[in-house]
């Protein structure tokens, strides 16, 4: 008995590309949807870009969920991979992305997740290393590959486009094949045996 491995478009991963800051003049946009055009481009993805600003998320503290958190638990729940797009502040990542995280668990576990991260000198690398901690508790699995902007609003024009891309756009393929490979094989993993922890 022979089997066909599945055609591009039937193994196509639903990636969620996540945009962590909600603070009144952020970048994140414009890294994000540089992000997601790039990951569109491929024959292995479906793109779903989710902006935490139009979530509303509230206080993690606050106690009972919100129909703000009940609107982003499907999106996150239907993807297979995640991009987390992430300034830096304070050595650290934004507060909305760690509400958004802490709200959900079962939407995250087992799942594969990417970081596209952008600031000053340390182009948010900080931010990615505590997040690697916080989605290790969530039962997700991160992968090693970034994309970070150093000085990030120096390197985009005002139609959002990088004035040299060849880097970037190498280390965002470099990163989704990783994503890619790690989203397929947990799915396939998940659908053989339920994920418990």
């Amino acid at each position: 008995m022979t089997t066909t491995a599945p055609t591009a478009s039937t193994d196509r991963l639903r990636l969620a590309v996540i945009i962590g800051s909600t603070r009144e003049g952020r970048f994140g946009p414009t890294v994000a949807h540089w992000f997601a055009d790039r990951a569109r481009r491929r024959e292995d993805l479906d793109v779903d870009l989710v902006d935490l600003l139009d979530e509303r998320l509230p206080d993690v503290l606050a106690g009972t969920p919100t129909p703000e958190v009940a609107s982003l638990t499907p999106r996150l729940a239907a993807a297979d991979a995640f991009v987390v797009v992430t300034p830096e502040y304070n050595h650290s990542y934004p507060a909305p992305l760690k509400s958004a995280i802490d709200w959900h668990r079962q939407e995250w576990q087992a799942k594969p997740v990417g970081f596209v991260s952008y600031g000053g000198i340390a182009g948010g690398l900080r931010a990615v290393e505590h997040l690697r901690q916080v989605f290790a508790e969530v039962h997700a699995t991160t992968v090693r590959d970034t994309v970070s902007f150093h000085s990030a609003w120096e390197l985009f024009d005002e139609a959002g486009q990088l004035h040299d891309p060849a880097r970037p756009e190498g280390a965002a393929k470099t990163m989704l094949d990783q994503l890619v490979w790690w989203g397929r094989a947990l799915r396939d993993a998940k659908s053989a045996h339920p994920y418990g922890n």
